[in-house]
């Protein structure tokens, strides 16, 4: 038997999915009226974390942060059976996530951190990327139940942080790209270009490719060798802020960059590469 702690609309849909599968699965969610829902899908739903783990052989969670992750083990674990796995799918720290394993595991238990790239929709089909990391014994036992639940399941290794780090590193791409994408879509409006347009543009301009050219750049270390010189991509930002601007508009992500590129252009390293923008000028 399962349990899910934390029934949003991840943890819903991986519970709806494991309905689907056959599986026994009781559920919890801080608001009670979330996980009763899913009773008309065949799960069992209780009012308090601790009731919800009871027989159960797996607990997966799918909550908030590193807090709640915390406050609700505590309060489930007087009810975990001997020799439960924890599986938390939480987006946490990578701290958090090593100092959870540690404590779980003097505590007799094996917390493993999965967090995921995958939507709702993704938990439902299982599609998507799982991470897994910890106790490899463990994972190999599991690895064939937890492939069930996504598309792919990326094993990182025995580093009770490692799936927590790839996280936020994966999360900050997101991120950063909708600084990006949002503003291609304030300069293209300023210059009356349409949508379909900039699509094109990244098709010609392949994204994947250029950021792996960025990061050979990068680790060699020769921006002394430039591709396109710092100052000459300043002068491009300058243009394009000035743009938005004849349309009343800001861009979001620019004006950070050409602040870091007017502290490189202050040191002289204006006929430098500009992906020198990725070392701190203040280290130099």
């Amino acid at each position: 038997m399962i349990s899910f702690l934390g029934t949003g609309l991840l943890g819903a849909n991986f519970t709806r999915a494991l309905l689907k599968k056959g599986e026994q699965v009781q559920v919890w969610n801080r608001t009670t009226e979330k996980a009763k829902a899913l009773e008309a899908h065949g799960a069992k739903a209780f009012e308090q974390a601790r009731d919800a783990v009871k027989g159960a052989e797996r607990i997966h969670l799918t909550l908030s942060d590193d807090r709640s992750v915390e406050e609700v083990l505590e309060k489930a674990s007087p009810s975990f059976r001997t020799g439960a796995i924890i599986i938390d799918h939480t987006t946490t720290s990578a701290p958090g996530a090593a100092k959870r394993s540690a404590y779980w595991k003097e505590k007799g238990f094996i917390y493993l951190h999965a967090p995921v790239f995958m939507g709702p929709q993704n938990a439902l089909e299982g599609s998507g990327t799982m991470m897994i990391c910890g106790d490899q014994q463990v994972i190999r036992q599991l690895e064939p139940e937890l492939s069930r639940m996504t598309g792919k399941l990326w094993n990182l290794g025995a580093d009770p942080q490692k799936a927590a780090s790839i996280k936020l590193l994966g999360n900050l791409f997101h991120i950063t790209l909708m600084g990006s994408v949002t503003d291609l879509i304030t300069l293209a409006g300023s210059l009356e270009i349409p949508h379909a347009e900039i699509e094109s543009l990244l098709d010609l301009m392949n994204p994947i490719a250029i950021v792996r050219a960025r990061l050979k750049k990068i680790a060699g270390n020769t921006f002394d060798q430039p591709s396109w010189e710092l100052s000459m991509a300043r002068k491009d930002a300058r243009l394009m802020m000035e743009q938005a601007a004849l349309s009343r508009k800001t861009l979001l992500a620019v004006p950070t960059i050409a602040q870091r590129m007017d502290l490189w252009l202050a040191k002289g390293y204006g006929h430098h590469d500009w992906t020198i923008l990725s070392k701190d000028p203040n280290k130099d």
